[in-house]
């Protein structure tokens, strides 16, 4: 008797097509069935009043989808009950898993972190207020279908539609803070900081294995490096709606995040450098050993 296979080589093996997942493997095709299709990153900073919900949301949404995936959330060193209210969410689903470390390090170490871990096909970044709501998701995921690494949730598009928009002092210091960085990193991009954002597995363990910043400046400077490096970027109209307790403080952060896009100026095209030199001496190993 044969060997029980997969049910996605049972699927294709009247086209002869192979299953891309890795990890475990099915012992009639050889490739990989347990890799989960989707990681799910949120970050959370004393999100006790929110998380619980939000986590209920993203999990209901998945599981309809009926796709294998996993969510990580990453405490950047939470004081409240966040990490608790994870934990016992997780005993009931496994698929969700807490990451946590102290002291508090900064949004852009908590999707760094995540990411770097994440096991995806495709990786999801998404705000624990859901702000962006899970199902937008549906949105992004056509670009990825159609050849791109990278789709992000944008909301100056026509077509977005801002349910409840940020105060307008918000709004216009948004605006002239995406023209710095447009002029600066990223052209042609219209919203960097949108907390939406879906990748490739392949391009986001890429990107984000550059990236240094640890604060609210990590959007455009993993968009910086996704342009450096090749990769493709959709801008996507999606709902949005301005959720209360921001963590963003206007005039501190903003002018820490103007710094932070110098400091990328400065830096980056070294480290790029440095990457590409390290690339091509493995190559070049690996030429001699053949």
């Amino acid at each position: 008797m044969a060997a029980a296979g997969c049910s996605r080589c049972a699927s294709a093996s009247s086209t002869s097509k192979r299953c891309k997942r890795s990890s475990k493997r099915c012992r009639r095709c050889s490739v990989a069935i347990d890799r989960p299709h989707l990681s799910i990153v949120i970050p959370a900073y004393n999100e006790e009043a929110r998380i619980a919900h939000t986590l209920q949301r993203v999990v209901d949404y998945f599981d309809a989808r009926g796709e294998p995936y996993e969510v990580l959330v990453v405490s950047d060193g939470s004081t409240d009950r966040t990490e608790t209210l994870v934990q016992q969410f997780a005993r009931e689903h496994p698929q969700v898993k807490l990451l946590a470390y102290q002291p508090n390090r900064g949004k852009g170490h908590a999707v760094r972190y995540g990411i770097l871990r994440a096991q995806g096909e495709q990786v999801l970044f998404s705000d624990a207020d859901l702000a962006t709501p899970i199902e937008e998701y549906e949105k992004l995921l056509p670009a990825l279908e159609q050849g791109y690494e990278i789709a992000i949730g944008s909301r100056p598009l026509r077509e977005s539609q801002l349910i409840v928009r940020q105060p307008f002092y918000r709004e216009w210091a948004g605006r002239a803070f995406n023209k710095l960085v447009q002029l600066l990193a990223v052209p042609g991009i219209h919203d960097t900081q949108c907390g939406f954002k879906l990748f490739t597995g392949e391009a986001a363990h890429a990107i984000f294995s550059l990236c240094r910043l640890n604060g609210f400046s990590f959007d455009f400077e993993a968009l910086y490096y996704a342009r450096q490096l090749g990769y493709r970027i959709a801008e996507v109209p999606i709902r949005w709606m301005h959720q209360p307790g921001s963590k963003v403080k206007l005039l501190r952060d903003g002018l820490r995040m103007v710094r932070d896009l110098l400091w990328l100026r400065l830096t980056a095209p070294w480290r790029l450098a440095l990457v590409r030199m390290k690339s091509d001496a493995e190559r070049g190993e690996a030429k001699r050993r053949l």
